[in-house]
């Protein structure tokens, strides 16, 4: 017959003892691989649906064509389950993404975050070939908006345009609207 645990009062160190002792013999034997005949983690297509921003790109404003403004590197991680972007403007601004598809809640997450101090939750999904990331924005001084973003293939190139509302999405006012050319040099790239 199994004592029941009750805790004492004066000490919580034997709980603990029991708590590590029961653990190690629930994970005794376990592995921390998959088996060989399992699927891979993120083998469904909406795993595949941002795949086509992957790459080594040079950033230009749609209205300066000729000018690069930033490098963007963009890579598959952790076997393709989530995509990761290191984006370096040359005014200094450097900043990170990690975009994954969160197969619980059928949508696109990224996570963008700057030197600046800047953090951006977006949340979202592919619609008509356009993948479409939407967030909440706080300012330093508590102030709400809504940020919405937009990244489609056009060719060999990838666009991406931001817009902004303050008034709960009745209207809009554009952010910026750029364009991922590969980097030249790069495979593929202009020479």
């Amino acid at each position: 017959m199994r004592r029941a645990l009750t805790p004492r009062p004066s000490s919580a160190s034997p709980w603990l003892v029991v708590l590590a002792s029961s653990l190690g013999a629930l994970t005794r034997g376990t592995t921390l691989t998959p088996p060989a005949d399992a699927p891979p983690a993120c083998a469904a297509a909406e795993y595949r649906q941002f795949d086509f921003f992957v790459g080594d790109w040079d950033t230009f404003d749609v209205g300066r064509p000729d000018s690069v403004v930033a490098r963007n590197h963009v890579t598959p991680m952790l076997g393709g389950c989530a995509v990761r972007e290191r984006y370096a403007q040359r005014d200094g601004l450097v900043g990170e993404s990690f975009s994954a598809y969160d197969a619980g809640r059928r949508v696109w997450h990224q996570s963008w975050v700057t030197n600046r101090g800047a953090l951006l939750l977006l949340d979202g999904r592919l619609e008509g070939g356009r993948m479409v990331l939407s967030a909440t924005d706080r300012a330093a001084d508590g102030t709400a908006s809504l940020v919405r973003a937009a990244w489609w293939r056009e060719g060999t190139t990838v666009r991406e345009r931001a817009e902004r509302s303050r008034d709960g999405g009745k209207s809009w006012v554009p952010l910026f609207d750029i364009v991922f050319r590969p980097h030249r040099g790069a495979a593929g790239g202009a020479a």
